[in-house]
């Protein structure tokens, strides 16, 4: 007998791969026409599981569906996700929290590096048809500089060893983290304030939560160093990006590289759009054809060990389990 697996978006080429690890439970997987709250719940009313990529399920969509057991999160973050309204329900929520850790913490340091070089810059001058090295100086050297990370969980772990190899001292912020992770790393825990101080590149780790959203604005930027570069691939309303283009104009903070923004894809008026201290790419630090793979092959892959009755191996709400 199949198993109805409901869809609610899906950035996949395909769900092939989705579809085979849920073949022991005999899974067939129906995909939403559109991420409506109307239209997810017409194909998960009745279904056993619910997998999501950038869909908002929220308490109501929840409170639809009839014989649920498992959502299934295609990604790291899971803030588009009701979890309290998912575990008041007896739904095991399960996400993928190490699959794209070498992406991600590659295009944090690729953004660190193309805008300490300078290199979108210096790209576009050539292009068109000035070969003028004055123009863009200065460029710092690396080695001896200090990065902060703002968040110490998977991925800015990864980042310490890349950086280390570039002769960067590496200090960070994060309050809920084993210190001994951090000592083996050859890491300082720091304070925030501190860490602004003293970083010439930050590079945001951070989870939006309520009190996180909007936490590098002006007052943020005013106490950084003027020469310093913020990298951001975790959450775009992390930065205030009204404030970020005003404290760029101000020489509060030198740069930006980001990967991702509040709003996206941003509005033609947005104030990041068009500088050539800013460098923008559209939300692709999490990707990788083997990333894509093992995405859905984690998730799908949980959701279906839920199914067969077992635990898997990466739920956000394992008390349900109990």
């Amino acid at each position: 007998m199949s198993t109805n697996i409901a869809v609610a978006d899906s950035v996949f080429p395909s769900l092939d791969l989705a579809t085979e690890a849920l073949a022991p439970v005999d899974g067939v997987l129906t995909l939403s026409a559109d991420t409506s709250q109307d239209a997810i719940l017409a194909v998960a009313a009745d279904a056993e599981a619910l997998l999501v990529t950038y869909s908002e399920i929220t308490a109501d969509v929840i409170a639809g569906l009839n014989n649920c057991k498992a959502i299934g999160r295609f990604g790291i973050g899971v803030n588009n996700i009701d979890i309290d309204a998912a575990t008041a329900k007896g739904i095991v929520v399960t996400y993928a929290p190490v699959y794209c850790l070498d992406e991600v913490s590659d295009h944090a340091m690729a953004l660190l590096l193309a805008a300490a070089r300078k290199i979108p810059f210096a790209n576009k001058q050539v292009h068109s048809g000035t070969w003028n090295m004055p123009d863009v100086v200065p460029i710092p050297r690396l080695r001896g500089k200090t990065l902060g990370l703002i968040g110490f969980g998977n991925i800015p772990q990864k980042i310490v060893g890349k950086a280390q190899a570039f002769g960067m001292k590496v200090i960070a912020n994060d309050p809920f983290v084993n210190k001994d992770i951090a000592k083996n790393l050859d890491v300082d825990l720091v304070e925030l304030d501190d860490l602004y101080a003293q970083s010439d590149f930050v590079s945001v780790h951070a989870p939006l939560l309520p009190e996180t959203e909007n936490m590098f604005n002006m007052d943020t930027f005013k106490k950084m160093k003027s020469n310093a570069i913020l990298v951001n691939t975790a959450r775009g309303p992390l930065v205030e990006i009204n404030d970020l283009a005003k404290a760029l104009d101000a020489g509060e903070i030198a740069g930006a590289g980001l990967d991702v923004l509040p709003v996206e894809p941003p509005a033609a008026d947005c104030p990041l759009i068009g500088r050539d201290d800013v460098i923008l790419s559209p939300h692709t630090g999490f990707y990788s054809e083997d990333a894509l793979l093992d995405l859905q092959t984690t998730v799908a892959g949980d959701v279906c060990t839920v199914l067969q009755g077992g635990t898997p191996k990466y739920p956000v709400n394992p008390d349900v389990l109990k």
